[in-house]
């Protein structure tokens, strides 16, 4: 038995950087789309249908809902998806930049780096698809704020690399949790769900090469950059679960912003939604030894774990 095959950590040996990697360029080659040719952009939107399952819109279940006609929450749901589609670009460059910088120093012929630059064309594709929903959806992209946008600047400066796939995961594991009940939903809208179908199919294969590398990266980094990377991405947890809705939304469509905003930061629904979401990154984070300490705090406070 090799020295790569001898790593192991709670969940087991780690597997092979080139196996792993193989088997999901092989995939890749079966299993990717090109949005512009595979969903029908010319269709009109539904009358009637959501644009985000309604009990995952921020508002649901709250006083103002309950007080919301079915078409204000239908424009809400609209309004959602289009900050959740620029909360997905704006994540989606930063991953980008923090994949180059792991394989910048890695053998350019090796199946790991060009199953990483085989990532970064899908999230192109997939930065591309989720602006043009957000033009044919006919409402304001929402960028994250001013503060938030040069906090991301300053986090791929300073991440460690398993901060960096740590942030990776965070980023995709919630959207993904939340577009698995969104694309067989049929109330919603067609071009949505064909949207979220792609990017579930696609984001599967990063989700598997950000959790392998992260348990490779943890069980080799020296003590200090894994406790740099446990505060770090507990930071980042926070930014990101105050991130996640753009509160102009609620502006947007006639509600009361301030209210809202508390309304939302009081719903039970909502922190079930998210720790829900998160669960099954969480776990894994825990098992690898991710959450410990002032870390672990942070993301607890950031209301994606219990």
């Amino acid at each position: 038995m090799n020295e790569i095959e001898m790593l192991r950590d709670a969940l087991g040996l780690l597997k092979d950087r080139e196996q792993v990697a193989e088997r999901l360029l092989d995939s890749s080659a079966k299993h990717s789309f090109d949005p512009d040719k595979e969903l029908d952009w010319d269709a009109p939107f539904e009358e009637g249908k959501w644009f985000w399952p309604p009990e995952l819109v921020s508002l649901y279940d709250t006083p103002m809902w309950q007080r919301m006609s079915e078409e204000q929450r239908i424009q809400l749901s609209r309004h959602e998806s289009a900050a959740l589609a620029s909360l997905g670009i704006w994540f989606e460059i930063i991953l980008m930049q923090l994949l180059i910088r792991h394989i910048y120093d890695r053998p350019t012929t090796s199946a790991h780096v060009r199953y990483a630059l085989t990532e970064i064309a899908d999230e192109c594709r997939h930065s591309m698809m989720f602006a043009r929903l957000i033009q044919k959806s006919d409402v304001p992209a929402y960028p994250v704020t001013r503060l938030h946008h040069n906090l991301g600047r300053l986090f791929k400066t300073i991440s460690t690399t398993p901060g960096s796939f740590t942030a990776t995961l965070l980023g995709e594991e919630i959207l993904d949790w939340m577009q698995r009940l969104t694309f067989p939903d049929e109330r919603i809208q067609p071009l949505v769900r064909g949207v979220t179908r792609i990017h579930v199919v696609e984001e599967a294969r990063h989700v598997r090469y950000a959790r392998e590398e992260l348990r490779r990266q943890m069980v080799t980094a020296p003590r200090w950059e894994a406790e740099y990377t446990r505060l770090v991405s507990g930071e980042f947890a926070r930014i990101f679960s105050v991130a996640f809705i753009n509160p102009k939304v609620y502006s947007d469509v006639g509600l009361d912003r301030r209210e809202a905003v508390a309304q939302v930061k009081a719903s039970g629904h909502r922190r079930e939604v998210m720790q829900t979401g998160a669960k099954r990154l969480t776990d894994f984070l825990d098992d690898i030894g991710v959450l410990r300490g002032v870390g672990r705090k942070l993301w607890q406070s950031s209301g994606l774990l219990a």
